[in-house]
């Protein structure tokens, strides 16, 4: 176990210096004291999938440039649908893996179901590698697609059920830092590494996270609902330390799964049931139709089409690493400003970014002017500086779309999924939320490149523009405020209908 843990030392290293930053540990109830490093430990082992799923979903952006070249290899040559069918057929993969989680999550486990995203993702990783002809291609980009739709599904329950409510927020934002690294990371080896030697590389974290989850413990909650108390007992004492009193929280675990039933068609129908599936449902649509996967996807592409005076590849780049930082700094203040300020922010910033992309690729010429000025070639170096200063502005505003989706769009609808969703079907329902999203995100991307060549990046771009509009409205009537607040606090939100306090005459709940 020891030579294992080792060899990711350094990366637990830097994980615990970030979380240190953001989080610490403190005094609960009682005078029992939580320490939190084996709990980052277990998050750390879950998130390289989430590492996993940002590297695949954008593997085309540096890729695709290289298969559509005319200097490609003929048998591996893709015309624009074929480039379209690349693009897109991650998210046809994600959206069948999601479908797989709603039963495997419930069905085995959270943590199990993590560990075997792992088979596809190598699976994939090694067709697309090793590919010969097109079909070797879409089938490994096909079953990569597959591992990230279960890792959405999965990894952001898993969190939630095994961390406590005053660091819920900080590490229900992980999942999202660490897509966005692997994404900054595919970005960055794209820069110097063949096409094929990318794939090979995106085995390493998937094989890692199966190595380091084997020593993890199962969900607490997961355990005392199979009625196993002793090892859910083990597994809140090892996450929580030795010196935390774990029978207060066992029973309000056990008190909340005591009050469970089973979901009927009927039940469905009820506020407490469809309410928070639907606010979840909604999340992930509106956050796919803001256009972040297209856009992620399909960025050097974007940036040649929005003749920037860089080169795509690095402008990706700056992308990549301008959107690890913008998570970062929402991970800071998830639980400090709240999920709804941080939408807030992100719908404004979004819908403005957006908004001047519009106008940028929908603007026409203006007339020439005349410059009388003695000396022409200054007339001439003032023009083509002001080119070149417009010519930034697609990238600018790229940036702060990305920026604002990372700071709330982003890392907040993951965790408010595992947050709201009832306790009962949570496993079903992330299944739900993740394929609902995949379809989403599988159809526009797949319609980006049709729009682009028909009618430019006009109409996309004006297109997300709106929904920033919806995802400001959303927020402001639907989505509640969920900081500080327990599971079944917000449970019991849901429940009554505006109240998180728990009243009952159970004396070994505590609610606050």
């Amino acid at each position: 176990e020891r030579s294992i843990l080792s060899k990711s030392s350094l990366w637990l290293k830097l994980f615990n210096i970030f979380l240190s930053l953001i989080l610490s540990e403190g005094v609960v109830g009682g005078g029992s004291q939580i320490s939190n490093s084996r709990l980052y430990l277990a998050v750390f082992s879950a998130v390289l999938g989430n590492f996993n799923f940002g590297y695949s979903l954008v593997y085309p952006s540096p890729v695709l440039p290289k298969l559509t070249s005319p200097d490609a290899d003929p048998r591996l040559r893709l015309d624009p649908n074929q480039a379209a069918w690349f693009g897109s057929i991650y998210s046809l993969g994600a959206a069948a893996g999601g479908l797989g989680a709603m039963l495997l999550n419930d069905l085995i486990g959270r943590k199990m179901s993590i560990m075997m995203s792992a088979v596809p993702s190598t699976a994939g990783y090694t067709l697309m590698g090793g590919a010969v002809n097109l079909s070797m291609l879409h089938g490994g980009r096909f079953l990569t697609g597959v591992a990230g739709g279960m890792t959405a599904a999965s990894i952001p329950v898993y969190i939630s059920e095994i961390s406590h409510k005053k660091v819920r927020g900080a590490l229900g934002s992980c999942p999202q830092i660490t897509a966005v690294f692997g994404t900054l990371t595919l970005y960055a080896l794209g820069l110097v590494v063949p096409w094929r030697w990318l794939a090979v590389a995106g085995c390493v974290p998937a094989v890692l996270m199966v190595v380091l989850l084997v020593f993890m413990p199962s969900s607490p909650r997961r355990l005392l609902s199979l009625g196993q108390e002793q090892k859910a007992e083990k597994a809140l004492r090892w996450l929580r330390g030795a010196k935390y009193n774990t029978s207060i929280e066992l029973n309000a675990i056990q008190h909340s799964i005591n009050t469970q039933v089973k979901i009927t068609l009927a039940q469905l129908a009820t506020p407490i049931y469809y309410r928070p599936i639907l606010i979840s449902v909604g999340m992930r649509f509106l956050q796919q139709m803001t256009g972040i996967t297209p856009i992620l996807v399909y960025l050097e592409p974007i940036f040649a089409k929005s003749s920037v005076s860089l080169e795509p590849r690095y402008d990706a780049a700056i992308v990549g690493a301008v959107r690890l930082l913008s998570v970062a700094v929402a991970a800071s203040l998830m639980d400090k400003a709240g999920r709804k300020a941080l939408l807030y922010t992100s719908s404004m910033l979004m819908f403005l970014s957006s908004l001047t992309l519009t106008m940028i690729s929908h603007t026409t010429p203006c007339p020439a002017v005349n410059v009388t000025a003695p000396n022409s070639e200054l007339g001439n170096a003032l023009q083509a500086s002001q080119e070149t200063a417009l010519s930034f502005v697609p990238l600018i505003s790229t940036v702060v779309f990305i920026f604002g989706y990372a700071m709330g769009w982003g890392p907040i609808t993951w965790l408010l999924m595992s947050e709201v969703l009832p306790l009962v079907a949570r496993g079903v329902a992330s299944g739900l939320c993740v394929t609902v999203s995949w379809v989403t995100a599988f159809a526009l991307t797949h319609a980006f490149t049709l729009l682009v060549d028909a009618y430019g990046l006009y109409v996309p771009y004006l297109m997300f523009t709106v929904v920033c509009v919806f995802c400001l409205l959303f927020n402001a009537v639907c989505i509640p405020e969920t900081r500080k607040r327990s599971l079944e606090e917000i449970e019991n939100y849901f429940r009554t209908g505006r109240t998180f306090t728990i009243r009952q005459n159970h004396p070994s709940v505590v609610s606050s």
